[in-house]
């Protein structure tokens, strides 16, 4: 049966008449999770998670036609059943499943299987066809457990404090940037800059209490923050505003600093391997347990991870898509070009 067709605007759902996290202006829009890459501007109608809702308002547009569901809450659209279920990839992000006529799709948008303390972890989904995200589909990506991750951080905070330094770490103010706070809450005091601390005033309309951060405003005290932990969007990396802060000592937290070479590319002094994807063995046990006939594997390392999949006995092919961290990176330079 084709539920999916993969178009140049999209995944389209035919019987449905909606589109998957679309790229392009459509009439319908069902979306995983409010990250630029997959929540764009120009839907006549917007559907997803309760908690991505304030999220799409902030970044978008307050006046959006939008829709909210909470998870496994089954919506009939057109005789297609759609319902949300968690991802773990940030907050409100969500597997969409579609079934119609007993024959079930889920696309993950992005996701990560190991559990962050923030989030909603990953649930298995069973199905027919199994569209996943493949950013970190090589061998080589393997992610440290949670609490040692946190420990590394801890006692780099420490050190750049007995040496009079500012601890100061670069994430993308959706997602990573809650996740940084979750893992350093009580360490010391948290600054953080307005399009981190907006985003965050957005999500806690939803009812989700996140860490305490002060705002790092253009004229901040640097006495106040010296010896403290600072939290910048990357975009910021060699921007005036980092050259103000006292003695910094700056760290990038992306799964791309498992990789050294990378690490030294930023020109920062630390580089933490902190992912809000699944690693190579949670994509695998993802796709595994959705027990799923056919498997489309999107944007990362999709030739990899599809040739091994189809080695190991599950067909498998690749999509084109325009899903990716670099649409991320383009929308936090435009929003923080001033503090």
């Amino acid at each position: 049966m084709k539920l999916i067709h993969f178009t140049k605007k999209g995944l389209y759902c035919i019987p449905g008449k909606f589109y998957l996290d679309p790229w392009y202006p459509v009439d319908y829009a069902v979306i995983s999770h409010g990250h630029a890459d997959h929540a764009r501007w120009g839907m006549k109608r917007y559907l997803c998670h309760h908690h991505s809702k304030p999220i799409l308002q902030h970044r978008i547009a307050s006046d959006i036609n939008i829709q909210s569901l909470g998870y496994n809450e089954p919506l009939l659209i057109n005789d297609v059943k759609v319902s949300f279920h968690p991802a773990g990839h940030i907050i409100g992000s969500s597997q969409i499943r579609l079934e119609y006529k007993g024959f079930v799709v889920v696309f993950t948008g992005d996701y990560k299987t190991t559990s962050d303390n923030l989030t909603i972890p990953f649930e298995p989904v069973k199905c027919h066809e199994f569209i996943t995200e493949s950013t970190f589909g090589l061998p080589i990506y393997k992610w440290l457990p949670e609490d040692v991750l946190k420990q590394q951080m801890h006692d780099w905070i420490a050190t750049n404090q007995s040496n009079n330094r500012t601890s100061v770490f670069f994430g993308y103010s959706l997602g990573k940037a809650q996740r940084i706070m979750k893992m350093l809450d009580g360490v010391d005091e948290l600054f953080a800059h307005r399009a981190i601390v907006n985003l965050n005033e957005a999500i806690e309309t939803s009812g989700i209490k996140l860490s305490k951060t002060k705002l790092i405003t253009a004229g901040f005290d640097k006495k106040a923050i010296q010896n403290k932990i600072v939290i910048l969007p990357p975009s910021l990396l060699g921007s005036r505003l980092l050259k103000r802060i006292p003695n910094a000592a700056t760290a990038v937290c992306s799964g791309w600093m498992q990789i050294r070479g990378n690490r030294r590319w930023k020109a920062v002094d630390a580089g933490f391997p902190v992912s809000d994807h699944a690693d190579w063995d949670g994509l695998l046990s993802a796709v595994k347990a959705s027990e799923a006939e056919k498997v489309y594997v999107t944007h990362g390392s999709q030739a990899i991870f599809s040739k091994y999949l189809n080695e190991i006995g599950i067909p498998a092919a690749e999509v084109k898509t325009e899903y990716g961290e670099e649409q991320l990176n383009d929308v936090e330079a435009t929003e923080t070009t001033s503090v």
